[in-house]
């Protein structure tokens, strides 16, 4: 059984920054966080394995994912208006894909917030 528990979400200032925290029982391989802005799709942020690490474009420079054993992170700096959303955590069995697509990720956190205000 596979659980996921973020921490970490706030409001910020633009240009601020805010580290999320995902908490992971069980086992998976593949992490990833994925966040979902009003009225918007849930989109991939990013993922990590043992094999490395992917971005999306939106995030790249700004945003750094890292483990540390049953905890996952993601490191916000630089956070812009557009990066308010409600993010969550996910994971899967197997290794991640180069693409981040919510359909590979079965287990999924219940999601904290980030506000971010210009």
């Amino acid at each position: 059984q596979v659980e996921l528990v973020e921490s970490g979400g706030g409001s910020v200032q633009a240009g601020g920054s805010l580290r999320l925290s995902c908490e992971l029982s069980g086992y998976a391989y593949c992490m990833g966080w994925f966040r979902q802005a009003p009225g918007k799709e849930r989109e991939g942020v990013s993922s990590i394995d043992r094999r490395g690490t992917t971005y999306a474009d939106s995030v790249k420079g700004r945003f750094t994912i890292s483990q540390d054993s049953a905890k996952k992170y993601l490191q916000m700096n630089s956070l812009q208006p557009e990066d308010t959303a409600m993010y969550y955590c996910a994971a899967r069995g197997g290794y991640c894909r180069p693409y981040l697509a919510e359909g590979d990720f079965g287990y999924w956190g219940q999601g904290t917030q980030v506000t971010v205000s210009s």
